[in-house]
């Protein structure tokens, strides 16, 4: 068998199993940020206090964002190996990388669950103190509600104990961030998020660039594909998951227009140039052949066999 036949061999036997897994990706981890959403509170210490009463959520959040992580190794290893088949550029050195960045990202949602939960716990048992004084809040509170009345009014109301409830939200904040800073796991889970937010953006650039160039992404794909790379590191990373989506619709074949080429050629069919698209545009069109003479067109006498004038009567003799 060609390697080309090869080629179209591997990717219609892996195709659906990485739609399947793009997809589910998707899901779950828009599933898991639905899950920590709904946990959230107004400050810091209630969504301390949200977590801990709620540890299992926090739990289930973590493993669904670290599965779906895992099985994005999938569609980014397809698109490599797509890629890679049909372009000389691309280094087999840095399939290593690509794989990294998921995994690197799930293990870091695990410790960020573990980490949420042991900030939590500490809070809710009191082994976190704030860092300024009961005066120092007070005087904070004081100072807010002159500077924004109506906002301090929304949140705290006009009773006699507004200022007191102040106060005691302002020390039971700064005792979560305290704690939160103070978690354990904290620094660790930091690591793993910056090492896969970083690869991931590697990822997403080489695939899409050199994807694009050999013609499996579209210009758009692919040039969004390179943004949102580089949104990645900004801590943007939802953003990603529409692309990863068309990705699965692609691997399935099930875009509306259809694949590009390039997928069922087995090969590199890159997009033309703007100046290509241009210089084809201005091109003119074939000129057809020039219709035969009708001396040559068949039936038709040739010139020097069509009657002419009546030939001289012969000289006498």
């Amino acid at each position: 068998m060609s390697p080309r036949r090869q080629l179209l061999a591997w990717e219609g036997r892996w195709s659906m199993r990485v739609a399947v897994a793009t997809f589910a990706s998707v899901a779950l981890l828009v599933a898991s940020f639905l899950v920590v959403r709904s946990l959230a509170g107004g400050g810091e210490a209630e969504s301390l206090r949200s977590l801990h009463e709620h540890a299992g959520s926090v739990t289930l959040s973590g493993v669904l964002q670290a599965v779906a992580f895992v099985l994005l190794v999938a569609p980014l290893v397809f698109l490599f190996r797509a890629a890679e088949a049909r372009s000389s550029r691309m280094r087999k050195q840095f399939l290593p990388l690509v794989v990294l960045a998921p995994l690197a990202l799930g293990a870091g949602a695990l410790l960020n669950g573990a980490s949420a939960k042991n900030a939590a716990s500490d809070f809710v048992a009191g082994k976190s103190a704030p860092n300024i004084s009961a005066r120092e809040a007070a005087k904070d509170c004081r100072s807010e509600r002159r500077e924004d009345a109506s906002g301090f009014k929304d949140e705290f109301g006009d009773k006699p104990s507004a200022l007191a409830d102040c106060t005691s939200t302002t020390l039971a904040d700064s005792s979560a961030k305290n704690a939160i800073e103070d978690a354990s796991l904290r620094s660790v889970r930091g690591v793993m998020e910056l090492l896969g937010a970083f690869a991931l953006a590697f990822a997403l650039i080489y695939c899409s660039l050199n994807a694009m160039r050999v013609g499996l992404l579209t210009r758009f794909w692919g040039s969004l594909g390179i943004a949102l790379g580089v949104a990645t590191v900004l801590g943007l990373f939802q953003f990603t998951l529409i692309w990863f989506f068309y990705l699965g619709l692609l691997a399935a074949g099930w875009l509306p227009g259809g694949r590009p080429p390039a997928w069922e050629a087995g090969e590199a069919i890159p997009w033309p140039t703007p100046g290509e698209k241009a210089a084809a545009e201005l091109e003119p069109p074939d000129e057809k052949p020039e219709a035969q003479d009708e001396a040559q067109q068949p039936g038709k006498p040739s010139e020097e066999e069509q009657p002419g004038e009546p030939a001289e009567e012969e000289q006498s003799r």
